[in-house]
């Protein structure tokens, strides 16, 4: 081995040691070897920062924004009333979830298939009361799976009928990859469901800010032209239970219904009283179109164009609003916020929210333009609770939110548009037409995951560009000499798993599709079998939230560590060779 070989061996070495390790954060064991491979030379001065541009690290960025466009236009919402039901079991759950975000990514970039689903598995785990933690790693390794089926579903797979036309002078058609990528994908849900999700460690503090939320008494508005006009208040019990709010009773004209109002049938300006944490209020606001109480001066904040908050405060003795209420303290008309609920330990409210006398210790929860909350606080002299990220979705552009993503995808798709490139077009859409507000869109972004990818992408290319790839290619071909096909197509399956969990899978693919087909050349069988094993394998990065997209985008929001992958991800490389090279051989034979 050459020394600029034996320094990035050994900097891979160490970057894997201390990331197990955990001592250090990723982002930070990352960039210092980075740092270290520029000044020992290995990694030049001028490409040290590229993979901060790359577009592997930009496509990351892009969906966790999408992401947030979606779940604040309330597609998410909408999927999730449809086909998630927080009450079905983990293993369900995971079932359903990675059906349809394989069968999403077979048609799909599997990145926008995870990007779609993401907020709707966080969004259940909520529901649910469980850490995101047990579902998100396994929705993103059904949907790395679901991508094996078709060539569209995943980059290698394109690579591999490029490769294969340029070799054999003809390219692989879009289902030839259905036989072993479908069998194969199907084993390999079946193990995440029923097995995979018992691997992932369990955090002790995993879930806390999840199941530990304050219940407020909430009043919501039927507004003219709903399609709830007519019905009873007992029919909305449904909806109710799905968002997991407590439907009170009603007012109208000023006066509050309680025994009788579940057979009242509901008017043009109904008051509904529910009882809901924040995020469980805007879901059922959303599923139903309705209003908050006061509806004018929503109606403001929203032409504002800052984008809203709903804040969390705690009242002091001290505070401005204590002994009051908001409507005798001009809240609305000398702050700009809404009152929407107020928590009281447990007792009841019997009055108006906004004409509810503040007493110490309520938590009340507003409607604030964003840029607007702390100063809003400072004025009332009151607490904030810590942030939970809740804000208000607009539902009226749902389905503008999701044509929009559906439309970029499909560009990506037919190879209209670079799949970044679409996604940036999303972006700037979401942002002019009001789905998310501007001054959100870098919130959105994990930038130690951004750090962590853009620290790698530089040196993953040292090594390959130092021979480091080609060398380990060698190695193959001299170690694989007098086996039989299938011990060798198996070899070559470890290898390119192995490379592909610290190498990008476009990188990984690109280096051993030609040794796969030198192989098949030095013993006289067919190419396409050993291509298939370089397409599984090279899609088979499951041990590192590197080797693969969709790992790196969970690893913020899932909380998860460095070393949290192998545990699940080991046990399905091991199914994926054992269910692959039989299948290969069936349909692909040598």
């Amino acid at each position: 081995m050459t020394q600029d070989q034996i320094i990035l061996f050994s900097l891979f070495g160490g970057v894997f040691a201390l990331l197990l390790w955990g001592r250090f954060r990723y982002d930070l064991v990352a960039f210092s070897a980075l740092m270290v491979g520029v000044v020992t030379g290995v990694v030049k001065v001028d490409s040290a920062f590229a993979g901060f541009g790359h577009p592997a690290t930009i496509v990351v960025a892009l969906v966790l924004v999408v992401s947030a466009g979606l779940m604040r236009s309330g597609a998410v919402f909408l999927i999730t009333r449809t086909l998630v039901d927080s009450a079905r079991s983990l293993g369900g759950h995971i079932a359903l979830m990675g059906g349809i975000g394989a069968l999403l990514s077979a048609f799909m970039n599997n990145v926008a298939a995870l990007a779609l689903l993401m907020p709707v598995d966080i969004q259940t785990a909520r529901k649910a009361g469980r850490s995101p933690a047990l579902s998100l790693m396994p929705l993103s390794f059904a949907t790395i799976l679901g991508g094996m089926a078709t060539l569209i579903g995943t980059p290698p797979n394109i690579i591999i009928a490029s490769i294969r036309e340029e070799a054999l002078g003809a390219p692989y058609k879009m289902f030839d990859f259905a036989p072993v990528g479908g069998i194969t994908a199907i084993a390999g849900l079946a193990f995440v469901a029923l097995i995979g999700w018992r691997l992932i460690p369990a955090r002790e503090d995993a879930g806390k800010t999840i199941s530990d939320v304050d219940q407020y008494l909430a009043e919501l508005t039927v507004p003219e032209g709903s399609k709830q006009i007519g019905k009873r208040l007992g029919e909305l019990q449904d909806a109710a239970e799905e968002a997991d709010v407590a439907l009170i009773g009603l007012i109208r004209d000023g006066k509050r219904r309680y025994g009788a109002a579940r057979n009242t049938a509901l008017a043009a300006g109904d008051t509904l009283i529910i009882e809901a944490a924040p995020d469980a209020l805007d879901e059922f606001r959303s599923a139903l179109n309705l209003d908050f109480a006061d509806t004018k001066r929503e109606e403001h904040l929203k032409a504002a164009g800052e984008g809203l908050d709903m804040v969390e405060l705690v009242v002091p003795e001290t505070s401005r609003i204590n002994g009051k209420t908001a409507q005798s303290l001009g809240l609305a008309w000398r702050q700009g916020a809404v009152l929407l609920g107020i928590s009281r330990q447990g007792q009841r409210i019997t009055s108006q929210i906004r004409k509810t006398i503040v007493r110490p210790g309520d938590i009340l929860l507003l409607l604030a333009p964003k840029s607007r909350s702390a100063d809003i606080t400072d004025w009332l002299g009151c607490l904030p609770l810590a942030n939970r990220g809740y804000a208000v979705t607009n539902n009226s552009k749902v389905w503008l939110a999701i044509g929009l993503f559906a439309a970029a995808v499909l560009a990506a798709s037919v190879g209209l548009l670079y799949l970044p490139i679409a996604l940036g077009i999303v972006v700037i859409a979401y942002v002019l037409s009001g789905i998310l507000p501007i001054s959100e869109i870098y919130d959105h972004i994990e930038w130690p995951v951004v750090v962590l990818l853009g620290s790698m992408i530089p040196l993953g290319a040292a090594l390959e560009d130092a021979g480091g790839t080609e060398l380990i290619a060698g190695s193959l071909i001299s170690l694989t000499q007098g086996m039989p096909s299938w011990a060798v197509l198996t070899v070559l399956m470890l290898v390119t798993m192995t490379l592909s969990d610290v190498l990008n899978n476009t990188a990984t693919t690109i280096v051993a599709a030609p040794v796969g087909i030198q192989m098949a050349h030095s013993l006289g069988v067919s190419p396409d079998p050993f291509l298939m094993a370089v397409a599984v394998a090279a899609s088979s990065a499951y041990l590192t939230p590197i080797g693969h997209k969709n790992n790196t985008l969970i690893l913020g929001p899932g909380g998860y560590r460095f070393g949290d992958y192998w545990r699940m991800g080991l046990p399905l490389e091991a199914l994926v060779v054992a269910v692959s090279i039989p299948a290969i051989l069936v349909f692909w034979p040598l």
